[in-house]
């Protein structure tokens, strides 16, 4: 039988116990707070860049992908232990120079079996496409096939999550100042989605607690199979895994909880709640 391991990045914002369970090699994105950088879950963990991200006067962090050489590194390692091909599943191409990389490796690697799929997603919009092909590739599928079915799965993934301030999207340079400026004044709490592999404004909502009924709205308006619920440093997070769980109708056993992380959180800042569903076809 092909053994097929899956390998994802850290722009996934995949648990690393829920990786290690699942099998999952996550290639860390670097995390950087002025001259210090980090790779996301290696040397610095989620916790960790959380403290630092609302530190008082600290530096905003910016973020890089992962180069060639370490999925390269990560490929070696997975065909050395055994696997007959591998399936990488990566942020969209259009957030991340990290598809790119994934790809050159695959390419320095050519006798040999690599699927590198394009989620067109970002944190567990892509982490639970890894995920699932993790459990196929435990039934014994084949590379070819998991890719092939990662490949339609991707168009039946959403992304809604609302974020607590327009800040961050300004200092990442997706809204200006002045609309920022003008959006805390009216209390504008933004939800964001992902649309062609591009994260973009869904809604804007007047204050917090109507930006996350609409996020539940948009989530369940159609029966899914599994979903993520995300946050950052949200206190509200299980009365909306609550809610979440009621309006969807899924068993608790098919709602996971994540913790965004440095690879994503610098340009979504604290305070956001929403979630991730991977809907029936």
């Amino acid at each position: 039988m092909s053994r097929v391991a899956i390998v994802t990045d850290s722009a996934s914002d995949l648990p690393p116990e829920a990786a290690a369970v699942a099998g999952i090699t996550v290639v860390p994105l670097i995390v950087s707070f002025g001259s210090q950088s980090f790779r996301t879950n290696v040397d610095l963990t989620t916790d960790e860049f959380w403290a630092r991200m609302t530190a008082p006067g600290a530096p905003f962090p910016t973020t890089a992908a992962a180069s060639p050489g370490d999925f390269g590194r990560a490929y070696g390692a997975a065909f050395d232990a055994g696997a007959d091909a591998i399936v990488c599943v990566t942020v969209s191409g259009d957030l991340s120079g990290t598809l790119k990389s994934a790809t050159i490796a695959a390419a320095s690697l050519p006798d040999r079996e690599i699927h590198v799929v394009d989620s067109r997603s970002a944190s567990m919009g892509h982490g639970m496409l890894a995920q699932i092909g993790a459990r196929m590739a435990a039934d014994g599928r084949s590379g070819a096939a998991i890719a092939a079915a990662l490949e339609e799965a991707k168009g039946r993934v959403d992304l809604y999550v609302a974020l607590d301030t327009l800040e961050y999207l300004k200092r990442g340079g997706r809204i200006s100042g002045a609309r920022a400026a003008m959006g805390t004044m009216l209390s504008i709490k933004p939800i964001i989605t992902v649309i062609d592999g591009v994260v973009e404004q869904s809604e804007r909502v007047r204050t917090r607690a109507k930006a996350r009924e609409r996020c539940l709205e948009l989530l369940t308006e159609r029966p899914m199979e599994r979903a993520t619920v995300l946050h950052s440093t949200n206190a509200d997070v299980e009365a909306f895994h609550a809610q979440f769980l009621e309006r969807s109708g899924l068993d608790a056993s098919m709602v996971q909880t994540c913790t965004i992380g440095p690879s994503v959180g610098p340009h979504l800042g604290p305070g956001c709640v929403g979630a991730v569903a991977v809907y029936r076809p």
